[in-house]
């Protein structure tokens, strides 16, 4: 493989703020140049007394399942602000992102798939198949999907959720993106999750929709692929779960010869 398989080639990181820099970094190792666009933004959750509130009686439940790298950061900053973790907690992750993050926070056991990032990937794990009879709490960003909680109840699990942040639209400038686009000096466009899509598409405008739906988009999930072709996206690429899958399929796609 080349040096720099990416020498030159703008890639648009649309992560929120908070979770852009290491993709950013890979990006840039690998001779491209980063984009950062945070078209999610991340905020505090709208009842922190009732998050308070459960992490004080976390000792009742038997397992913890976190849904993405912010919700670890969220809840065990505030957990450790309160508590020590309990020793009979154990802890599940959606993907491999949010259980490294956990590894950054010291848990060194962490059950999570070793392919896929949904829910439905952990949930094909026997360990979340053997949950009749136990309590799981659930840590997750404001709304979100009902797949995990649903089925583990389902299953015979008491399911709490403990929403610990919130996602909304940020308010952002969107001229220099838009001139870089007019350049040619956004050759990709990498998204991970379909709010972050919707948010994009609408922060952009018409004019940015045009060069939006030309461009060739790289993510994480079939899910967020098809939404982006129901807006006319001509290209969208699933490369993978995490942002080493994301890098190699823009490092495959590039060397393929693919344009936009």
């Amino acid at each position: 493989m080349a040096r720099h398989p990416l020498a030159g080639i703008g890639v648009l990181v649309t992560r929120p703020r908070e979770q852009a820099q290491r993709l950013a970094d890979l990006v840039a190792q690998a001779g491209g140049v980063p984009v950062l666009f945070p078209a999610l933004e991340i905020q505090p959750p709208g009842n922190t007394g009732a998050l308070n509130q459960l992490i004080d009686r976390l000792d009742e439940f038997q397992w913890a399942v976190f849904i993405s790298p912010t919700a670890v950061d969220k809840a065990m900053n505030l957990v450790r602000a309160r508590r020590p973790w309990p020793e009979q907690l154990r802890i599940a992750a959606v993907g491999k992102g949010s259980a490294r993050a956990l590894r950054q926070f010291g848990f060194q056991h962490v059950l999570a798939p070793e392919r896929g990032a949904d829910s439905e990937a952990l949930l094909e794990l026997p360990e979340m198949k053997a949950v009749a009879g136990s309590k799981l709490v659930i840590f997750r960003g404001e709304g979100g999907r009902e797949l995990l909680g649903k089925t583990l109840a389902e299953r015979g699990a008491a399911v709490t959720f403990a929403e610990c942040y919130r996602r909304s639209a940020p308010n952002l400038d969107v001229a220099p993106l838009l001139q870089r686009w007019a350049r040619g000096e956004v050759g990709a466009v990498t998204v991970t999750s379909r709010e972050t899509l919707h948010n994009l598409f609408d922060l952009v405008g018409k004019l940015g929709q045009q060069w939006l739906k030309k461009t060739p988009l790289f993510t994480i999930h079939e899910r967020i692929a098809a939404a982006a072709r129901e807006l006319g996206v001509s290209q969208a690429i699933v490369a993978g779960p995490d942002d080493e899958a994301l890098i190699q399929g823009l490092i495959d796609w590039f060397k393929a010869g693919k344009t936009t």
